[in-house]
């Protein structure tokens, strides 16, 4: 069963944004929501609770367009901000957008065409899209727009698809704001952010959640998020001043797929790569010995396949030796020629996708620590 065009064009979208001191950037958002082609919109700003003008900038946005609906609540993180957006929400879809974020003018014209190819509700759970990184170029003065790390990587055999047939979807960004998902879907499966202070990387377990338990997911190749990054290396700033966060959540991630019964590879594999990569970045950033470090890595790098990760050739040396040491099995040796293939192989994908220039600039900032 599909539905007409006509019919998507008038599908209401709802748009949840969790709003936290955002007062620099919240305008522009908002702006780029409200200028959308598709038109049915319910835009839902979630406060969570700022102390800056983030509550004005809302608020003259929604003097000026009844679409937007303002959620006053006390800080309690973006997991939670994200979860009272969506209780709310009255449409057919909902949408994640981050306050310092933009939308390409056709970002929902483009997900519901999408949608529609594949049987509209009734054929897709999950639409998602590509996106733009936005951060500053080297001189501080401008900024860089480059294609995310999977545009055009993510070909499933057919469409809609199971996660494992887009398994790139998987090894990169969460990035779960490129794209919409069914509301009766997340209703039906019980499907809900993980609620801790902060940002807390809330969109690692959700990512899981939304991707592991459907096989109707469809995707468009289409640009439609720009999404701003300060520098190539934030993850790794974040790790240095809350090192248990991203193993924590990758342990949510983990929990989440068992749930939902995964048993891929293809999956296992890239839930893989982002442990050891994610045990990496903690370790480059607080150090192995630093208070339940050493403890949280172990534990985590003890939910792999031994066998899986020393195999695969795009796990970087420094992770498999990681991996090692706090498995406590013999040091890796051999298998470096398959990494430097894969490392030729990003090299390339980089330089065809955003040119050569930001290519040796990702290149200088990964090697300090060997990973991809």
């Amino acid at each position: 069963m599909s539905i007409s065009v006509t019919d998507v064009s008038r599908q209401l979208v709802s748009v949840v944004i969790p709003v936290y001191n955002a007062e620099r950037t919240l305008d522009a958002c908002l702006a780029s929501i409200e200028a959308q082609t598709h038109r049915d919109l319910e835009i839902v700003c979630v406060n969570d609770g700022s102390t800056d003008g983030s509550a004005q900038v809302m608020r003259a946005h929604a003097a000026a367009d009844p679409r937007i609906v303002i959620v006053d609540k006390p800080n309690e993180g973006y997991g939670a901000s994200c979860n009272r957006g969506v209780d709310i929400s009255r449409g057919a879809w909902v949408a994640i957008v981050e306050p310092d974020d933009t939308l390409e003018p056709t970002c929902y014209e483009d997900l519901l065409a999408c949608a529609e190819r594949y049987g509209g509700e009734a054929g897709v759970d999950v639409v998602r899209a590509a996106y733009w990184r936005v951060f500053p170029d080297e001189s501080g003065q401008g900024e860089h727009r480059v294609s995310c790390p999977y545009h055009g990587r993510v070909r499933p055999r057919h469409q809609p698809f199971a996660v494992g047939e887009g398994a790139e979807l998987l090894r990169h960004h969460p990035a779960i704001w490129a794209g919409m998902y069914r509301r009766e879907y997340l209703s039906e499966q019980g499907i809900r952010f993980v609620e801790v202070p902060g940002a807390g990387w809330a969109d690692n377990p959700f990512l899981v959640e939304t991707l592991c338990r459907t096989d109707r997911i469809a995707y468009t190749d289409a640009r439609v998020y720009d999404y701003r990054e300060r520098d190539l290396d934030e993850a790794e700033s974040f790790a240095g001043r809350s090192p248990l966060t991203p193993l924590e959540r990758w342990n949510d991630m983990m929990d989440a797929a068992r749930s939902a019964g995964e048993k891929d590879p293809r999956v296992l594999g890239a839930l893989a790569l982002r442990g050891v990569n994610y045990a990496l970045i903690t370790v480059q950033g607080a150090g192995l010995d630093a208070p339940g470090v050493r403890e949280l890595v172990t534990s985590s790098m003890e939910r792999l396949d031994a066998d899986a990760v020393l195999k695969d050739h795009t796990i970087s040396p420094s992770g498999k030796r990681l991996f090692a040491e706090v498995r406590g099995l013999p040091e890796p040796r051999g298998g470096k020629a398959g990494y430097l293939a894969h490392l030729a192989g990003e090299a390339l994908y980089r330089v065809r996708e955003n040119g050569l220039g930001f290519a040796l600039r990702t290149a200088r900032s990964r090697r300090r620590g060997n990973r991809l």
